[in-house]
C-alpha cells in the first residue's frame, strides 16, 4: 500500500505553518517541492566538492565530473533513452525547446513549410515556433482540443501535409491535465517525415515516459517539477538528430578545436552543453531520480489519481464551480473557477488559510481564451498530497465564495 505520511516526512517543509495554518501546498504544477535527499547532497556538493566540471585535472573536479554524468546516465535509464549522449543538461524545458526551436530549423525548416502547435500547449512550446517560423517564413497551424479539455487528434488529418515539418504537442497539459494519445500523432508526423516534440514537464512526474517507446524526437522537461532543484532540465533528442544540428549557444566545453581559421565542435553530449554547466544543479536532479525510481511508480500514480478523481468530486458539489479539463485520462490537475468569485481573490483567500494554489493563466493564455475567462485557479496535486489537503481546500473555497459572491 502507498504510505503518503511516510512520503510526507522526506519533504520538510510541509511540516512548516503558513499564516499560521499548517501548509497545505497544491502548486506541484509550477515547482514541486524537494525531499531531504535532494537537499542535503546540494548543501554536501557546495560544502565539500564544488569545482568545475570536464576542465581539471585535480581531485575535487574529477569527483564532481564522475556525479554529473553519472546523473546523466540516471537520467538516461529514467527515461529510456537508448544512449547517454542523447541527454542534454539545459536550463529548464524552456531553455531545452529553445535550444530545438534555434538550432533545429538551420536545416530541417524552408519558407512555406509549416509547423503544428496543439492548442493547449505552454507558451514555452508555442512562442519559440512562432519566432521561428517568422524568421523562415514557416506557417504555424493549431491542432485544436473540445471542451471537455480532449485533444482533437482526428482533426491532424485536416493540418498535416507534405510540407509539414514539425508537430509540438503537451504530455500533460499544465492548465487542463489532459494526456493526450500521443502515439497517433507521432505516427502521422512520422509519415508524412515529420519531427515531433514533446512538452514532457508534466507527463514525466506523472506517469513517467520511455522515449524509445513514445517514439518521439525530442522531449523536454525541468527538474524543478520532478521533486529537483531549479535552473536544470533535460533536453532529449534522437541521435542522428541531434548530430545533424548546429549548436545552440557557443563557447567553453562545446568546442573540439578552435582556431581563428576554423572551429570543430565537441561530440555529443558537450557540444549543446556551453559554457560552465549547472553540474550541481544536474546532480541534484540525478539524486531526484533515484529517489523517486525506488518508490512503487505505479502505486505514486493510483495515488495521485485517487485524489484527483475525489477532488472533482467535492469541488463539483459547490453552486458555480467550473473545472476545466475532464477527460477520464487526466494528470493531477484541477482548474477551476467559481461564479462570481475572480480568481485572485480565490487565491488570496486560499493563503491566508495555508492552502497554496495557482492563480492565472498558467503560461497557456490560448486556454484561457478558448474558454473565455481571464483566468483559473489551478489545484495541482502531488504524491504528498492527502485527502484531508483536499477536503481543506474544499472548505476554503466554500469560505471564499461565502465571503466575495
Amino acid at each position: 500500500m502507498f504510505d503518503v505520511e511516510l512520503i510526507r516526512k522526506d519533504f520538510p517543509i510541509l511540516s512548516r505553518e503558513v499564516n499560521g495554518k499548517g501548509l497545505i501546498y497544491l502548486d506541484s504544477g509550477a515547482t514541486a517541492q524537494k525531499p531531504e535527499c535532494v537537499i542535503e547532497l546540494i548543501n554536501r556538493l557546495h560544502r565539500e566538492y564544488n569545482a568545475n566540471i570536464h576542465r581539471g585535472v585535480h581531485y575535487l573536479s574529477e569527483q564532481m565530473t564522475q556525479m554529473y554524468e553519472a546523473a546523466r546516465e540516471r537520467i538516461r535509464e529514467f527515461i529510456g533513452a537508448a544512449e547517454r549522449e542523447e541527454v542534454i543538461f539545459t536550463a529548464g524545458a524552456t531553455a531545452s525547446l529553445n535550444t530545438v526551436a534555434y538550432a533545429w530549423p538551420e536545416r530541417y525548416l524552408s519558407e512555406g513549410d509549416n509547423i503544428i502547435v496543439s492548442e493547449m500547449e505552454h507558451h514555452s512550446n508555442i512562442v519559440p515556433w512562432q519566432v521561428v517560423a517568422a524568421r523562415k517564413g514557416a506557417q504555424i497551424r493549431v491542432l485544436p482540443f473540445d471542451n471537455e479539455g480532449r485533444l482533437m487528434v482526428e482533426r491532424l488529418d485536416e493540418l498535416i501535409d507534405s510540407r509539414t515539418r514539425l508537430v509540438a504537442v503537451t504530455q500533460a497539459s499544465n492548465t487542463l491535465g489532459t494526456r493526450p494519445d500521443l502515439k497517433p500523432i507521432i505516427e502521422k508526423a512520422h509519415a508524412a517525415c515529420a519531427h515531433v516534440v514533446v512538452d514532457g514537464c508534466q507527463g514525466v512526474v506523472h506517469g513517467g515516459v520511455n522515449v524509445q517507446a513514445l517514439g518521439c524526437d525530442f522531449y523536454a522537461f525541468s527538474g524543478h517539477k520532478l521533486y529537483g532543484p531549479t535552473g536544470i532540465g533535460v533536453l532529449y533528442g534522437r541521435r542522428e538528430l541531434l548530430e545533424s544540428m548546429p549548436p545552440f549557444l557557443c563557447g567553453g566545453d562545446m568546442v573540439d578545436r578552435v582556431s581563428f581559421e576554423k572551429t570543430t565542435y565537441a561530440p555529443l553530449p558537450l557540444k549543446f552543453e556551453a559554457g560552465t554547466a549547472n553540474f550541481i544543479g544536474a546532480i541534484g536532479l540525478g539524486e531526484a531520480v533515484r529517489y523517486l525510481s525506488e518508490l512503487d511508480l505505479s502505486a505514486v500514480e493510483r495515488h495521485e489519481a485517487e485524489l484527483t478523481s475525489y477532488a472533482h468530486e467535492q469541488l463539483e458539489q459547490i453552486d458555480g464551480m467550473c473545472i476545466y479539463g475532464k477527460c477520464s485520462d487526466k494528470s493531477s490537475i484541477v482548474s477551476f473557477n467559481v461564479d462570481g468569485v475572480h480568481h485572485y481573490d480565490m487565491g488570496m483567500i486560499l493563503d491566508k488559510l495555508g492552502i497554496a494554489v495557482r492563480t492565472g493563466q498558467h503560461c497557456a493564455e490560448p486556454v484561457m481564451a478558448h474558454y473565455g475567462v481571464t483566468g483559473m485557479c489551478r489545484a495541482s496535486i502531488a504524491m504528498y498530497n492527502t485527502k484531508q489537503e483536499i477536503d481543506a481546500l474544499c472548505r476554503g473555497v466554500q469560505r471564499a465564495v461565502r465571503m466575495l459572491r
